[in-house]
């Protein structure tokens, strides 16, 4: 895999250090953001499962400028 494509999953991800490193700052933000807090579940309740997802951001001439990682929420769950 080339680092300019986007991985299709966090295994792919962690070969590459730039999208190492675009984990570590959406986790780093997420955190100083204090977007979420640990939580003691109610009994009888699941979490709600998390997924990366990878974007390679570019500008107009093709040239990568930005890999970017997201945490999100599989709020369909």
């Amino acid at each position: 895999m080339l680092a300019a494509d986007e991985p299709r999953n966090v295994e792919a991800a962690l070969d590459e250090d730039c999208w190492k490193q675009a984990m570590k700052t959406e986790l780093e933000s997420i955190e100083q953001n204090k977007t979420w807090e640990y939580a003691v579940l109610p009994k009888d309740h699941k979490a709600i499962g998390l997924k990366w997802v990878f974007k390679v951001k570019k500008d107009p001439t093709g040239n990568v400028v930005k890999y970017k990682a997201r945490l999100v929420v599989k709020g369909y769950a």
